[in-house]
């Protein structure tokens, strides 16, 4: 194992409830390819501070998750085009001081509705208003996508996606089904005040095809495990989450690591308690 030295790269990620999946994802890798980097995952106490911290002290790359997706475009310096897209950044990389944001999300979600082969002509719930439903959003209406109807509480948020990509809208999902349920929300996440509420009612996710949760923390959301009790199709936070910090750890560090190495880093990070 490498021992912390002066000369060691520090990327970082920020979130209001941080996990461990990111820091043993990339950790794994930096071990693999025997970098002298390492990964630390925060939840920081102002954001306009912690994003000073990364340009002052030289952080390589810093990953933006729930809730500042959006208010941390405020704070760098360029948009890259992925990011500028959508209006959306999960990504910073740090090159001497200039801040440049990028978005992996989209490209994450736009690969998983390609490798379950779903069908553009589904309807689709799609739950959620912030920043990484931006990024789905796009992904489904760039795959060809029409049906879909953004589920979001904030009327203003939630009519603002859905007209940004032609969408429906709707304040709540109570009564509404569709082939493809997506929950873009922090419902059902760890620690968090709905951990044991489902995105979707018991009869929305009987009739559907398709579960898809972004939420990466636990990796068997009650959504997930509710899906797949019902023999659904079911795509996870956690596979959400390798794709999007595999395209970060590219821009990070500038290598592409094998199939088998992220393979390893996935067990990896599935292993952990």
């Amino acid at each position: 194992m490498t021992m912390l030295n002066k000369d060691m790269t520090l990327c970082i990620s920020l979130s209001a409830r941080p996990s461990n999946n990111g820091t043993r994802f990339h950790n794994f890798l930096y071990e693999a390819l025997e970098l002298n980097w390492i990964y630390k995952a925060f939840a920081p106490t102002d954001l306009g501070q912690a994003i000073a911290g990364v340009r002052g002290l030289g952080i390589r790359g810093c990953a933006i998750s729930m809730p500042y997706k959006e208010d941390v475009i405020a704070l760098v310096d360029r948009m890259d085009p992925s990011a500028t897209a959508i209006d959306s950044v999960n990504t910073i990389v740090n090159d001497d001081g200039v801040l440049t944001a990028y978005n992996t999300d989209y490209s994450a979600i736009a690969q998983l509705i390609e490798r379950n082969r779903l069908d553009a002509g589904s309807s689709v719930l799609l739950r959620g208003s912030g920043g990484m439903a931006k990024a789905t959003a796009a992904a489904f209406r760039d795959a060809g996508f029409t049906d879909v109807t953004i589920v979001a509480r904030n009327e203003a948020n939630g009519r603002a996606l859905a007209g940004l990509y032609g969408f429906a809208w709707l304040p709540d999902a109570d009564d509404a089904t569709a082939d493809v349920l997506v929950n873009v929300t922090p419902i059902g996440m760890a620690g968090g005040a709905e951990e044991h509420a489902l995105a979707f009612s018991a009869d929305a996710i009987a009739a559907a095809s398709v579960v898809f949760d972004v939420v990466a923390l636990p990796a068997e959301t009650p959504f997930v495990a509710a899906g797949r009790a019902a023999g659904k199709t079911v795509i996870t936070g956690a596979e959400v989450a390798t794709l999007q910090a595999l395209e970060q750890f590219v821009l990070y560090t500038g290598i592409r690591p094998s199939d088998e190495q992220v393979r390893a880093a996935e067990e990896f990070v599935r292993a952990a308690p």
